[in-house]
């Protein structure tokens, strides 16, 4: 009940449009009774022999309760306004107004139906765009920690499958539990007045109908949670086939990713039709006892028509039609169980997710930072991603603004993380790390990385022009800047040589630069962005010789007058650091300028050999 209090919250925004489906939805049922009622003379008109005709009062038992007849008095009334105006011409004007009058009441039903829909149609799709922008915000507020324990195409499954299913809820709850409850009871009304005792039969099945209903609606949340995480392992196999096909092609590996992929799809095949059984067991089963009871309503009331014990011909064609009427919304009626329950079952998944809280969040009232003056201090940090198993061990320096700082060690020693911990990424398991004497923890985030530069060997680049992604985030800045960082970079020449110079589409990710391209387009990027602080993540280490110098060259500029850390494992990049860093298993092993570090026994030097040996 709670999510669907909350799913209510965002009905409430479009109350208006609510409110317009639900007066047509009402028009609507008055026309399409309306309508049924008009068959009466209708038939009237065809079957009876007199010139001029009229229907004959009908009998209502003495039996019959006040209530009953308070029911059928303004049928009653209707009826004969109606005959007053119709039957008591010739017959050929009679048929020829019912025809106007059957064909004006199916245009205003069909009106009325055309706008409900409308109406409901934009309540349900503004409620699936706020319910997605809401999910994608929570996404961006999360941390990377939580990234690195989903995977994307569950995420992925979340705001596309799981949100439809909330808008067929939606669909259920505002339209079909409105428009069909109220048919049924207009045409269990005109049913009543036509035959109590007949539809008294109809109510039989009703009791059974509902116990099916609860039955397979237990049964079809369940099924529909497991159907949900089968499509988001479909998901995830298509976004990780598609981010790393270069991968795949170079193993020669497209058989046994499409193996794994069919795999996953057979698997959520299965999932749905076990899914798509139980949702459609309930109509048939419905739809057979509702027919069931018709028919022997057809045999008793036929009987008694045909011995003159009972309707005359005409109400009696008429209460058929009605009560073959009722069983359409009956059967649409008895779906709704099932859609309510798979909504619920998303919308448990979505506002779980939603209600999730980032480990890295703004403490109340966080400093706001727009400067870095002094120093960064790293205070005896510890760091561990699982408990018990430390990545950093008891770190402590110092670097004043403007100093260049160096990390090299193995892999695995713990560089990428320290770094991570600068832009809060991440936060220390203990110690804490002081930016011009306030500890990160006290920063607001925002601020924080506003100070921040970061360019990392996987260039994060996106489907959009060569100018949009070196001002990434940024907007109203002069072409002469861009063009400027792109020059810094190194980039500017490649980028006049591209089909549209600025205006060229790069592809997702960048695919169609090359990596040094890429590189230097993310330099450009931070050049713009001018931070006094600048993250490099061994920038260059995976690319060719000339990409390297050229992006060196643009390193270096973007470098000055900025306070840097450099991860690096080709120390030539590094000869001119102002102090280097040496990790291994999380710890500071060494520490000093390169000068001071070759002249020292110990890993720096060891490194600096294997690789300067030649």
């Amino acid at each position: 009940m709670t999510i669907y209090l909350r799913i209510l919250k965002y009905v409430r925004r479009y109350w208006r449009h609510l409110l317009g489906s639900l007066v047509c939805i009402i028009f609507f049922t008055l026309f399409s009774s309306a309508s049924l009622v008009s068959i009466i003379p209708f038939l009237k008109v065809l079957f009876q022999q007199q010139s001029e005709v009229t229907l004959p009062a009908v009998d209502i038992p003495e039996v019959q309760s006040e209530l009953e007849s308070s029911l059928t008095q303004p049928i009653d009334r209707l009826r004969q306004a109606l005959e007053s105006w119709i039957l008591t011409s010739g017959k050929l004007e009679a048929l020829e107004k019912l025809c106007w009058v059957i064909l004006a009441l199916i245009l205003l039903k069909g009106v009325f139906g055309y706008l409900q829909t409308y109406f409901m149609a934009y309540v349900e799709q503004a409620v699936m765009r706020d319910i997605r922008n809401d999910l994608y915000r929570q996404l961006n507020r999360m941390d990377l920690a939580f990234f690195h324990s989903h995977r994307t195409g569950e995420l992925i499954s979340k705001i596309t499958n799981d949100v439809n299913l909330i808008n067929n809820g939606i669909s259920a709850a505002f339209v079909t539990l409105t428009k069909n409850p109220l048919l049924i009871l207009a045409y269990l009304l005109l049913a009543f007045y036509l035959s109590w005792q007949l539809t008294l039969a109809v109510l039989i099945v009703l009791p059974f109908g509902y116990l099916i209903i609860r039955v397979v609606g237990a049964r079809l949340r369940k099924e529909s949670t497991v159907s949900q995480e089968k499509m988001a392992d479909v998901t995830s196999v298509l976004q990780e086939t598609i981010s790393g096909i270069r991968v795949v092609k170079a193993f020669a590996m497209e058989e046994f990713e499409i193996k794994k992929f069919v795999r996953e799809t057979y698997s959520y095949f299965r999932s749905l039709l076990r899914m798509t059984r139980v949702r459609n067991l309930s109509s048939p089963v419905n739809e057979f006892l509702g027919t069931a009871i018709a028919v022997g309503i057809l045999w008793f009331g036929g009987k008694q028509v045909l011995e003159g014990n009972g309707l005359a011909p005409e109400e009696f064609m008429a209460f058929l039609m009605v009560i073959f009427s009722l069983m359409q919304p009956i059967k649409e009626l008895s779906s709704v169980s099932t859609r309510l329950h798979e909504a619920l079952a998303a919308g448990d998944r979505i506002f779980s997710l939603m209600d999730m809280q980032p480990a890295i969040r703004n403490k109340p009232n966080a400093v706001i930072i727009d400067r870095f003056e002094n120093d960064i201090v790293f205070e005896h940090v510890w760091f561990e991603y699982e408990a018990g198993e430390p990545v950093l061990r008891d770190i402590s320096f110092t670097v004043a603004k403007g100093q260049v700082i160096a990390l090299v060690g193995p892999s695995g020693a713990g560089k990428s993380t320290l770094v991570d911990l600068i832009p809060r990424f991440y936060d220390p398991t203990a110690g804490r790390i002081l930016l011009d004497g306030h500890d990160l923890r006290d920063l607001e985030i925002k601020s924080l990385r506003r100070l921040l530069g970061i360019v990392t060997q996987e260039t994060i680049l996106f489907n959009d022009t060569v100018r949009n992604n070196i001002a990434y985030g940024m907007s109203g800045i002069p072409q002469e800047k861009i063009e400027e960082a792109a020059r810094i970079a190194n980039a500017l020449r490649f980028i006049q040589e591209l089909p549209h110079g600025f205006d060229t589409v790069i592809g997702d990710r960048g695919v169609k630069l090359s990596g040094g391209q890429r590189q230097r387009l993310a330099i450009a990027r931070a050049v713009l962005k001018n931070p006094p602080i600048l993250i490099l993540d061994e920038a260059t280490s995976a690319l060719d010789s000339e990409s390297e110098l050229l992006v060196q060259q643009a390193i270096e500029r973007l470098m000055e007058n900025r306070t840097s850390f450099v991860i690096a494992h080709r120390l030539s990049t590094i000869l001119n650091a102002d102090r280097i860093l040496v990790l291994d298993q999380g710890r500071i092993m060494q520490s000093g300028t390169h000068e001071e570090l070759v002249r020292q026994r110990g890993m720096y030097r060891k490194l600096y050999e294997m690789q300067f040996r030649a």
